[in-house]
């Protein structure tokens, strides 16, 4: 009881850690003006004519990858729920991916399903518990895990980075005395995922103990519901980066407004546009996430967030006088009921 109570104060005072609703309170009245203004529920549809629904949620990541140009993404692989063990080895050695590799939904949200598999026990297990249209996805290796927002506007030449966020992954540090499960205990961003850890670690792991200064990564998804800590990273924002990822985003058939996932060897190599693989592109739902480094002011996080959600409003606007109409409501309300049915189906 003493640990949940920790929890929740720890939790309070920090809004990192607020359930969406509630930090999304204040922003769904500028949203519903932005509805009335454009005079659509679904106006955001068209900020990004590509992806379905404009990106903005129920999108399939496997749709979003074909329309980015191969030599920048892993290897992925589109899997059914019923795809069996076997077929599964055969596709990994026929593509050359070895262990470890990513599993993880066509279609998921906040780190649902997502899963490293280090070995066959982890492959079987995974098989076990899929229900939905899942996708087989080489591992990247490099070191350094970034978001990186960018929009531009249809009417103009070139667009802009607004946000980049970098991912450090959960961890903890051994003091040579204490057991793993003791320092995740002492860790209130590890203590937070303490069930899932359990969960993922057997009694021997965890009662092991680390010695002074070893560094034991936990988690290796870089979400923030899993306890990665997300880092203000807009330092890097420069007249080269603009460029580079300006560049990279034409590349893709109509994208406007979203953020780039992905990971590179370092941020100069980002600059070049080498040593780098785009894990996901998230379009009109995505976040700047820089807003979600640990301190970060509240204020300046809902402006950043009004700021892109207006950004969003008037991509959508210009794009409709192009030619790509907003969703119709019954149409928009298709596709809601579509992502309910979806969910219950993943949760059943």
């Amino acid at each position: 009881m003493g640990i949940f109570s920790k929890n929740f104060w720890f939790k309070l005072k920090r809004w990192e850690y607020w359930p969406f609703d509630v930090l999304y309170l204040p922003v769904y009245p500028y949203f519903t003006w932005q509805i009335i203004k454009r005079r659509s529920f679904f106006f955001f549809t068209a900020s990004n004519p590509s992806i379905d629904f404009g990106g903005m949620l129920g999108e399939k990541k496997s749709e979003i990858f074909d329309l980015i140009p191969e030599k920048y993404i892993p290897v992925t692989i589109k899997l059914s729920p019923d795809t069996d063990e076997e077929t599964v080895l055969q596709l990994l050695q026929e593509r050359n991916i070895n262990y470890p590799f990513i599993l993880k939904p066509d279609i998921g949200e906040r780190g649902w399903m997502v899963k490293k598999i280090d070995d066959l026990e982890d492959l079987r297990s995974y098989l076990t518990k899929i229900e939905v249209d899942f996708l087989l996805q080489e591992f990247v290796n490099y070191p350094l895990e970034l978001g990186v927002f960018y929009y531009r506007f249809p009417n103009q030449k070139n667009g802009k980075v607004s946000s980049i966020v970098a991912k450090e992954m959960l961890f903890i540090e051994g003091d040579g005395e204490s057991t793993i499960l003791s320092l995740i205990e002492k860790k209130p961003r590890a203590r937070f995922q303490m069930e899932a850890l359990t969960k993922e670690y057997d009694e021997a792991f965890l009662s092991k103990v680390l010695s002074k200064g070893e560094r034991l990564e936990l988690v290796s998804i870089g979400n923030h519901s899993k306890g990665t800590k997300f880092l203000n990273g807009n330092n890097w924002i420069d007249k080269q980066l603009n460029e580079v990822i300006d560049s990279l985003a034409k590349e893709i058939p109509d994208f406007y407004f979203g953020r780039f996932d992905l990971r590179c060897e370092s941020i100069e190599s980002l600059r070049e546009l080498k040593h780098f693989k785009i894990m996901e592109l998230n379009g009109a739902g995505a976040e700047p996430a820089h807003i979600y480094q640990p301190g970060y002011s509240l204020l300046k996080a809902y402006q950043s967030i009004y700021h892109h959600i207006n950004v969003l409003s008037k991509i959508s606007a210009i794009n409709k006088r192009r030619g790509f109409p907003y969703w119709s409501t019954s149409r928009g309300l298709a596709k809601i009921r579509e992502i309910k049915t979806y969910n219950r189906q993943k949760s059943s």
